[in-house]
């Protein structure tokens, strides 16, 4: 047997490991790179494995607060909160990452000035049922279905309140069809997309993604430190149970995905033919927006207020969550549109 055979078959005499798969040009490597790549694999398996690990740690239901209230209407089961029984409806619409319990200051303000006022969670944040897609043409619909669950149509007809990204899908519902809304008021928000890098969306996969905001959640200081950035001095400190309130919310079935689906896709937003439609409208329209926002300047606020037909801006004191730091101004402001846009018609 020649030297060249013996070799060949000293080779097939070699049994590959069966965790080491075939990898093309393996061999032609340098030795410090296939160790390199070894390591990256192997840490990409451990950290695999500990995110599937933790996951399953952390995985048991979600709390949710007792005396919860659902309206169930057109394929949306909605969780809302109500303050007032009596005078011109207001209905107002959370924005990304918050939920009805974000009126939870304003709500009481409006009842007392002679308002039935409803704040609801939009699917896929919070305790409504989670509805996919998470656009604004959806959750726009959810909203036309709530008003007809709870008899807000003609007559009854409410002032539509959307903040932040909420505002998209507030003057989306007004363009439902007449006598749905009877003014829109746009709070702290513009209704426009939001630029960024959508392909981080896709970098958002399982386990990774359930770790990842489980430990974004879990962290109290983390949370404390948004509401305050996003709020101002203004405002109230978090307790532990305020916390509680904007943390039960994203941990709720339904949210991951919207948060995927926002990731990729973006805030909700208007189309450049529903601003044309809305300011076109006879709904009445206001825009509404902290002094010092942070997401919103004077000068974006005025451009909005001209691109959906509205008069100049109010400007209330505090930052982006208005409706905390400001909620008696934010309050006049919604009650002045209320009293403008007058008496539908019967």
């Amino acid at each position: 047997m020649s030297t060249a055979q013996e070799l060949e078959g000293e080779r097939a005499g070699r049994a590959r490991p069966a965790w080491r798969p075939r990898v093309p040009g393996w061999r032609r490597l340098p030795r410090w790179g296939r160790r390199a790549l070894s390591a990256l694999a192997a840490l990409a398996v451990a950290v695999t494995v500990a995110s599937f690990s933790y996951n399953l740690a952390t995985g048991a239901p979600a709390p949710r607060p007792a005396g919860l209230r659902f309206a169930a209407g057109g394929g949306f089961t909605t969780r809302y909160l109500q303050w007032g029984a009596s005078g011109t409806p207001v209905v107002l619409l959370p924005g990304a990452l918050e939920t009805a319990d974000t009126f939870a200051a304003l709500g009481p303000v409006l009842a007392a000035a002679r308002h039935r006022v409803y704040a609801i969670d939009l699917t896929g944040t919070g305790y409504s049922a989670p509805s996919p897609p998470y656009t604004a043409g959806h959750l726009a619909a959810q909203v036309v279905a709530f008003l007809k669950a709870k008899g807000l149509t003609g007559p009854d007809a409410p002032v539509l309140v959307g903040h932040s990204a909420g505002a998209a899908d507030a003057g989306v519902a007004a363009l439902a069809g007449p006598g749905t809304v009877r003014a829109v008021v746009f709070l702290d928000g513009d209704a426009l997309p939001l630029g960024g890098p959508r392909f981080l969306g896709y970098l958002l996969v399982d386990p990774f993604r359930t770790s990842l905001l489980r430990l974004a959640l879990s962290s109290g200081g983390l949370i404390r430190s948004l509401y305050d950035s996003q709020c101002g001095p203004s405002c109230p400190p978090l307790s532990a149970a305020g916390v509680s309130t904007w943390r039960w919310p994203l941990e709720q079935p339904g949210f991951e995905g919207q948060l995927t689906d926002q990731a990729r896709a973006g805030i909700t937003a208007m189309t450049s033919a529903q601003f044309a439609a809305l300011a076109a409208s006879k709904v009445a329209k206001l825009v509404v927006v902290g002094s010092g926002d942070p997401q919103m300047s004077h000068a974006d606020a005025a451009a909005t207020a001209r691109a959906i037909g509205a008069p100049p801006p109010v400007y209330v004191p505090g930052r982006h969550l208005t409706m905390i730091a400001a909620p008696r101004q934010v309050a006049a402001a919604i009650a002045a549109v209320a009293t403008a846009s007058g008496p539908l018609p019967r």
